[in-house]
């Protein structure tokens, strides 16, 4: 529980009307599925970011530090303990050259705009990503052959102590869907990429092409999480699920998208409980005609 000493301090670091008690987690993905979390703080600073961390930290409160939620489920039950939302509020992006930095809570889609306008190419694949740069390099993100590995340099995180490290591109042992800091206790701050000089006009074709190539393939029209799936080795997920039958297959108001199989959509009145029950019918599914094991994309968050 978050006691009233607990919220005065956290109130004395973060701005009032940044905290939200009892705050329903379906308004922070993009499941829009999810109950209340005791408390969600919206962070505008690496400041703030480091006290509320070392706070929690000394009062053995739990939390969880989040972007988008693009990449979320959370429990019907909700969270019990704070979520810290790096988000709009924290998504400046500068650029210097062919830099680009981008502080964490900044959409993709907003730093692809960015470097278009600057005449800069290299983030096109990630216009239509709906996370923030901080999560997306954390999972790496990519689409249409393009991934965050290729065109970035730096990574500013912060450990549970405050320290900021900064962490180039190797370090970030980036690999398909993930990096080094799945593995550790880090928030990413700042992203910092290198982009090449290009057609300000060919650039805008290419991000016009992919939106096209996503409203025509993907469900965009219905609250997902994008693709629920891994890629297994040797196989496309999607593939898979369509090859298994499931194409279309619901529970509640959970569906496998009829447009592409690879996603598990909320038709409308979809619970958390629904989303995870048809994700496990696919997994157990798609082992059983064709022995692989489909690994989640999506976090899950609070108690299944």
């Amino acid at each position: 529980m978050i006691s009233e000493a607990m919220l005065e301090t956290l109130q004395s670091i973060v701005p009032g009307e940044n905290i939200h008690l009892k705050e329903s987690m379906a308004l922070h993905t993009t499941f829009r599925v999810g109950g209340p979390a005791e408390c969600l703080i919206e962070i505008e600073n690496a400041t703030q970011l480091e006290k509320v961390q070392k706070y929690l930290g000394l009062v053995e409160c739990p939390f969880v530090v989040i972007g988008n939620g693009s990449n979320l489920l959370v429990s019907d039950k909700g969270y019990k303990g704070v979520v810290l939302q790096i988000g709009k509020k924290m998504s400046q992006v500068t650029v210097a050259g062919n830099v680009v930095k981008a502080q964490a809570g900044a959409l993709m889609s907003q730093v692809a705009a960015v470097a278009m306008q600057h005449g800069l190419t290299g983030l096109e694949f990630a216009s239509g990503i709906p996370g923030t740069v901080g999560g997306g390099v954390v999972m790496n993100a990519g689409a249409y052959g393009g991934e965050l590995a290729q065109v970035v340099v730096e990574v500013c995180v912060m450990d549970r102590n405050g320290e900021i490290l900064v962490l180039d591109n190797e370090t970030m042992e980036f690999g398909y869907r993930k990096s080094t800091i799945r593995k550790k206790p880090f928030v990413v701050t700042e992203v910092t990429f290198k982009l090449e000089p290009g057609d300000k006009d060919a650039i805008k074709a290419k991000i016009d092409e992919l939106t096209v190539a996503r409203r025509e393939k993907q469900p965009l029209e219905f609250p997902s999480a994008g693709s629920t799936f891994k890629r297994p080795e040797g196989h496309f997920a999607g593939a898979l699920i369509m090859d298994a039958g499931l194409r279309g297959f619901r529970i509640g108001g959970a569906m496998v998208s009829e447009k592409h199989c690879g996603f598990v959509i909320n038709t409308g009145d979809a619970t958390a409980a629904d989303i995870v029950a048809v994700i496990r019918e696919i997994q157990r599914q798609v082992k059983e005609q064709f022995n692989v094991d489909l690994e989640t994309e999506v976090v899950f968050l609070g108690e299944f």
